[in-house]
Formats: C-alpha cells, sequence, structure tokens
C-alpha cells in the first residue's frame, strides 16, 4: 500500500499491533472499520499463484481467447482449483474476524488487463449495483501477477465506505472494464490510495469503499482475482433468486440457492448451474438498462 509521496506501509508485530481474533489483529480491524479496507499480506505461495495462472492461461488458449462476459464471474463453479482456493483457511480466518464465523462467497471475479491496454476501473462503489443488503460484504482483491501503480494496481478512497452513496453516471465507455461504466465525478485524486499487491498476496477491502484503477502500462498481465464474501443473513434486492456457495460454517437463513462444488474442472453439473446463475447476475447488474448481455 502506497500513500501519495509515499513507499511501501506495512502493519509491524508490535505490542500496539496485538492478535484479535483468528487472523488479524485488533489495529487491522479497528483500521477495516475506519478506512475500508486492510492492506496487503500474503494468502499462497509464489508457486500456487503461478500454477493458477497457468491454469487459467491453459483453459484461454483452448478456447482461443481471454475470458469474457459471463466468464469472469463465478469461476469457482467452473474449475475445481478455484473451487478450493476460495476456501484457502488463511483468507477464511482474516474474513471471520471482519464478518463472523459462518461465511458464503457470491461471486468470483476476474479482474484482467492486458499487456499495454488503455482497459481501466473508474471511481464506483460496489454497492450501487449488486443488490446485496448488507454492509458486511467483504472483498478479498488476491494478485496472480504484480499490481502496481505501473500495472494499474487498485486505488481506494479511505472513508469513503462509512459516507453518503455517491452519485454515479452509466458512460458506457468502450476501455471502462466496469459493467455500465459507472463513474463517479470530481474525485480527489490526492485523497487516493494505492493498494499494490504482489503476487500471492491479497488485499481486503468493504463494499461501499470507492475505488478505481488506471491502465496497465507494464508488458505484463496484471491478473487479480476478487472474492466475494458474505454473511448469510444477507439478502438479494434487486432479484427473487441468487445464489452463493457456504464455505465456512453454516447457513441458518437460506436466503442464496447453495452453489454445487465441481468435482472437477467443468463438472457439468457446476456449469450448468453456472449457466443459469450468471443469467440471474446479469439481470441483477444490468437493472433498469436495456441490456441483455455482459457487456465485458
Amino acid at each position: 500500500m502506497s500513500f501519495p509521496g509515499e513507499g511501501p506501509l506495512y502493519y509491524p508485530e508490535t505490542p500496539e499491533h496485538t492478535q484479535m481474533g483468528k487472523f488479524l489483529t485488533e489495529k487491522q480491524v479497528e483500521d477495516f472499520g475506519a478506512n475500508g479496507f486492510v492492506p496487503p499480506f500474503s494468502v499462497a505461495t509464489t508457486d500456487l499463484m503461478q500454477g493458477m495462472r497457468s491454469k487459467l492461461e491453459s483453459f484461454e488458449q483452448a478456447q482461443g481467447g481471454a475470458l469474457r462476459g459471463s466468464q469472469r464471474f463465478k469461476n469457482h463453479l467452473l474449475f475445481k482449483w478455484l473451487s478450493d482456493f476460495i476456501r484457502t483457511p488463511r483468507i477464511l480466518d482474516a474474513v471471520e474476524d471482519l464478518i463472523g464465523p459462518d461465511i458464503l462467497v457470491w461471486s468470483t471475479d476476474w479482474w484482467i488487463k492486458e499487456p499495454r491496454s488503455p482497459q481501466f476501473v473508474s471511481w464506483h462503489q460496489d454497492s450501487q449495483y449488486w443488490g446485496l443488503d448488507s454492509d458486511r460484504l467483504v472483498t478479498v482483491w488476491v494478485a496472480l501477477s504484480p499490481a502496481t501503480v505501473q500495472s494499474g494496481c487498485m486505488r481506494v478512497l479511505p472513508g469513503s465506505h462509512v459516507g453518503p452513496d455517491l452519485a454515479h453516471e452509466d458512460t458506457y465507455h468502450d476501455d471502462n472494464m466496469l459493467t455500465r461504466g459507472q463513474e463517479i465525478g470530481g474525485v480527489d485524486e490526492n485523497l487516493a490510495v494505492n493498494l499494490e499487491v504482489a503476487t500471492g498476496e491479497a488485499a481486503l477491502f468493504a463494499y461501499r469503499i470507492a475505488h478505481a484503477s488506471h491502465p496497465n502500462q507494464t508488458d505484463d498481465r496484471r491478473i487479480g482475482l476478487a472474492i466475494r464474501y458474505i454473511p448469510p443473513d444477507t439478502r438479494q434486492a434487486y432479484s427473487d433468486e441468487d445464489s452463493a456457495a457456504l464455505v465456512r460454517g453454516v447457513d441458518r437463513f437460506g436466503n442464496f440457492k447453495p452453489e454445487p462444488e465441481p468435482r472437477y474442472d467443468l463438472d457439468p453439473v457446476a456449469v450448468e448451474f453456472h449457466r443459469e446463475s450468471e443469467e440471474v447476475r446479469r439481470k441483477i447488474m444490468y437493472r433498469g438498462t436495456d441490456w441483455n448481455t455482459h457487456r465485458t
């Protein structure tokens, strides 16, 4: 994590940073509440990330191109290796410290910027478009390749998750990676914090925090995986149906249709569930528009 004009900042293990829960320190939990994010920490080895990248890119090569449309979302239903990864104990321990012991995964989203690509993500709040009524959604953003300032790492506005909802405009810009090209105007870039995430690290951020990212100016792909964790008492306000995967604890509420865990890559049962769930997802994300396919 870098503040404007500063170098990387990490939390040292000092008496002021005592352990609170299963993984996060008391200071990290307090700062998440105040700022809306937890700086990067290690969740996997570089070898594991390289292996996951290899599997992803082998699939892309076999199909003749990069992931697009519905392939970018809920990939844990398509690939056994990703279904296993979203259940990584180290990740779940950190999430549990923020939302409690019962945990669902609502989505897994790929954010891949090609080398020297003009693609960008404008300033936005996820809470404006997803229809989930909980403020306790936590995104775990995992880097499969280095996310640096040069490669277009995520930028956040600290504290914006506790303020009022910010006005968005749908631009549908060709290079904007968001579904609608939605954008918050008038953001003071000097207040933004860069979240630089090394391969095998993850950063955590809150549902309502404003965030964005610049284009990738490097010669390597910037590959990020966003895992959306929610507590089971969350409800979907934009649709009568939605689904999620139980990854820890129990679901006492039944607000989401349980997702199957694939037995192997491209398990037909899970692939069909993915097809059905992505139709629901499209209707939620493009609610109020004329779009009937995924734009990006």
